[in-house]
């Protein structure tokens, strides 16, 4: 069993897909405007049961999407994810160079997020579940 999740917003998602042993299968960044596309690709490579979605924005445009390829939603509270998603980024991806002598706090990822965010509302689900 693989669980989808979806960090909702109005130019861009974030797209997670997680295997039952909490193993990333899928991780990216897709336009608002292709998501219907990319969500009947990867249902149709994976066998998803389960979609979790943030609700935050467009959070119900997606849920339309989600509910339109055969998946069943649940919508989780997406707050604070946004910072946790930026400590995980430096975690994943520590600074070099001068970034180094930084702290990460004070930084900002150099890409978006937002496929983090999907795979902490997936991770969050998955442990209170």
């Amino acid at each position: 069993m693989s669980v989808l999740g979806i960090d909702p917003g109005r130019d861009k998602c974030g797209v997670a897909v997680l295997n039952s042993a909490g193993e990333i299968i899928f991780q990216h960044v897709i336009a608002t405007a292709d998501l219907e596309a990319a969500l009947k690709n990867l249902v149709a490579q994976n066998e998803i049961e389960l979609a979790i979605l943030g609700d935050g924005t467009t959070h119900r445009a997606a849920e339309k999407i989600l509910r339109a390829v055969g998946l069943s939603v649940q919508i989780v509270d997406e707050k604070h994810t946004t910072e946790e998603a930026r400590r995980l980024y430096w975690k994943k991806n520590p600074p070099r160079g001068w970034r180094k002598l930084l702290p990460t706090s004070m930084q900002v990822p150099p890409e978006p997020v937002d496929a983090i965010v999907a795979e902490i509302l997936v991770r969050r689900f998955l442990a209170t579940s």
